[in-house]
Parts: structure tokens; sequence; C-alpha cells
């Protein structure tokens, strides 16, 4: 079976990645790039509606 990742986009670095949405916090919750370390709500790394979705859904 295929894991459910969500891709993530960083608003300031603009670093992309993909991970398990089990693997991040709370949409509303404080999130760090691993990239350049800036501090955003998980949503705001979201680089998609549909990601966000997922997100809210099964993590």
């Amino acid at each position: 079976m295929d894991k459910t990742t969500v891709q993530l986009l960083c608003p300031e670095c603009t670093k992309d990645w993909q991970v398990s949405p089990d693997e991040l916090p709370a949409p509303a919750e404080m999130f760090h790039c691993p990239n350049c370390h800036a501090s955003h709500r998980t949503a705001e790394f979201m680089r998609t509606d549909r990601d966000l979705q997922t997100l809210k859904q099964l993590g």
C-alpha cells in the first residue's frame, strides 16, 4: 500500500519536500523549516489546498 504524503514549501527559503501527515503537527501549530529554521503555522507550509485538506484529515 502506498503511504500518503503531503507536499510542503517553505514560505521563506522555498525549500520543497514531502512528508507523511502523521509526522507533522496540527495545521494551527508552529512548524520549523528543516532548511532555514523559519517558524510558521504548519498550514502555511502546505504547497496546495489539497495538501492542507489531507493534513487535516490524516494528521
